[in-house]
């Protein structure tokens, strides 16, 4: 779901990862926040995902809704031992519905630590200006 525009970036912090990432939409945002996520964790191979689900988020503002959205990603990873690759994003009355093709983690190049937590501080989702939003998350490893 990347679009012109979009597109996300790591950078590391004393025990800590931050992601930023930015888009034309709040879901495409989403997404390109997702994507720093797991790229940070391990690359899928070129395989067929073992599986694809959907999960919609709910949240009360759109800070909570990137926390949700990563913990989410965050759970998969550490607890079921798959890696979320988001194939679409859409919006709904409270939240966004996401679309994973799951792949296994053992199957998967590992690039780096599983993460553990998103930090509520620094936790940003905004729109900057008409057609640019932005976020920031700050993940424990």
């Amino acid at each position: 779901m990347s679009g012109r525009g979009s597109g996300h970036r790591t950078v590391p912090h004393t025990a800590d990862l931050r992601l930023e990432a930015w888009a034309p939409t709040r879901e495409g945002c989403l997404v390109e926040a997702v994507t720093a996520l797991v790229e940070s964790v391990a690359e899928p191979r070129h395989s067929s995902p073992a599986s694809i689900t959907e999960r919609t988020i709910a949240a009360s503002s759109d800070d909570d809704l990137l926390a949700a959205v990563l913990d989410e990603v965050i759970f998969r990873i550490d607890a079921r031992g798959q890696l979320p690759v988001v194939i679409d994003a859409s919006l709904v009355a409270d939240g966004v519905r996401l679309r994973f093709a799951l792949h296994d983690v053992d199957a998967a190049t590992l690039t780096g630590p599983v993460p553990k937590a998103v930090a509520l501080h620094a936790l940003r989702l905004s729109e900057e200006r008409a057609g640019r939003w932005s976020c920031t998350a700050m993940v424990d490893v």
